[in-house]
């Protein structure tokens, strides 16, 4: 159920922030950047930030988490947290871009879109990649591909 929520987070970061974008100044600093290519900022953060989970935060967590580490469950949990402070940043830009157009005539930057950009492919990181390990290291062999086929249930219903 809670992978379901988080994945329609994840529609409503890749349909709204794109209408949000069109009524937002395109210009950062000399390039405009087109609404519809708001979407790209995910796959930047997440080239970057994987190999960063990958290779230095989970081994830090290990560290300090004992022998076993951190459960893929709590991953999938640091996930959901953190998709949640996604849609509050979210919200808080909209008001604030709101706001400003509404009372000064201004259109505030669209580099503003970025921030809950960022924290939410943290989420989507922590969520995804815990739940495929959880499901490999937690199903029966046969049922791997069941399993797994849960998460793009989830994000259908999601995106639903």
């Amino acid at each position: 159920m809670m992978p379901i929520l988080m994945n329609a987070c994840l529609a409503q970061l890749q349909t709204i922030s794109v209408q949000q974008g069109t009524l937002m100044d395109p210009s950062l600093g000399k390039f405009d950047v087109p609404a519809a290519s708001i979407p790209v900022i995910s796959l930047v953060f997440m080239s970057v930030l994987i190999p960063i989970y990958e290779f230095l935060i989970v081994p830090v967590m290990r560290m300090f988490a004992g022998h076993n580490g951190v459960t893929h469950l709590q991953w999938v949990g640091v996930g959901l947290v953190l998709s949640a402070i996604s849609m509050a940043i979210a919200g808080a830009v909209e008001v604030k871009r709101k706001n400003e157009f509404n009372h000064n005539n201004y259109r505030t930057s669209i580099f503003w879109l970025s921030f809950h950009y960022a924290i939410f492919e943290i989420a989507d990181m922590f969520t995804l990649v815990g739940l495929m390990e959880y499901f490999y290291s937690e199903a029966p062999p046969g049922m791997r591909s069941l399993s797994t086929s849960f998460s793009f249930l989830s994000l259908s219903i999601g995106y639903y």
